[in-house]
């Protein structure tokens, strides 16, 4: 399948599965670009995930991989679904589309395989990320893992606990279909907003306490919020903030959510 980046003037990029060693071990080398070796996964992984039913899926500049997405297979109360464990793209290549093509492979590809979930986890203080998962793909949050990797020595980690949101991805759903056509959803119940810095980049990397103040309190709105019924579904920027907006899980646009129970 050829599919084309979404910014003008951007490359051709083809969008396929990863089937060989080789393109295994290109998989790693992004990785080491992207996180470090500390937070890369070996080759072994990759192998793993394409012969178990995950997906190991690439974006292709000609032959030059400049992308991936590694998701593993899953299954819970007797239904399958992945868990997309990383998407990362080269630096020179970002904000070109890339990124978007792959998760729009993916959901296609999971949907032929009649796979209606993808979940993924992401850091709740990466605000590009929340408003890429949330806004630009459909994706909602009714889940928060404190600490889910443990503290690690990464500087992209910033010394903070690895505090977690867990992304639900209904592919079939009315709110998917209409989100990554980029038409907005309507919104049926009360919201709440979340407050987050919209400078909280520059905060973990110069004040790591006031990175963590902020992290212990929005874990605590979360968990609260989430306790009480309540899902994420947009982040909007504000003057000198960044929002999460949060609805009730029985009144979602577009979605019928089941009720989730950990196994």
């Amino acid at each position: 399948m050829v599919s084309m980046t979404e910014a003008p003037g951007s490359p051709a990029i083809e969008i396929r599965h990863c089937t060989t060693l080789e393109e295994y071990q290109d998989c790693v080398r992004i990785e080491h670009v992207t996180w470090g070796p500390e937070l890369a996964e070996p080759t072994g992984m990759f192998v793993v995930a394409h012969h178990t039913g995950g997906q190991v899926l690439g974006a292709f500049d000609g032959t030059r991989l400049v992308g991936f997405t590694l998701a593993v297979a899953g299954v819970r109360r007797g239904k399958p679904f992945l868990h997309s464990h990383q998407t990362a793209v080269l630096p020179e290549y970002r904000d070109k589309g890339v990124g978007r093509l792959l998760k729009l492979f993916q959901r296609e590809d999971a949907l032929q395989r009649g796979i209606n979930l993808v979940e993924w986890t992401f850091d709740p203080l990466e605000l590009k990320n929340a408003y890429f998962n949330l806004v630009r793909l459909g994706a909602i949050v009714r889940r928060y893992i404190p600490n889910c990797y443990g503290i690690t020595g990464s500087p992209l980690h910033s010394g903070l606990p690895t505090d977690r949101l867990v992304a639900e991805w209904w592919l079939d759903s009315e709110r998917v279909k209409a989100l990554i056509t980029d038409t907005p959803m309507p919104v049926k119940g009360p919201t709440e907003r979340l407050p987050v810095p919209s400078n909280i980049s520059e905060i973990k990397a110069t004040d790591e306490p006031a990175a963590l103040r902020i992290q212990t309190g929005l874990r605590g709105q979360f968990l609260r919020a989430f306790a009480n019924g309540q899902v994420a579904t947009s982040i909007e920027s504000r003057v000198a903030r960044v929002d999460y907006i949060l609805e009730p899980a029985t009144a979602l646009a577009g979605l019928h959510l089941p009720i989730f129970k950990e196994e």
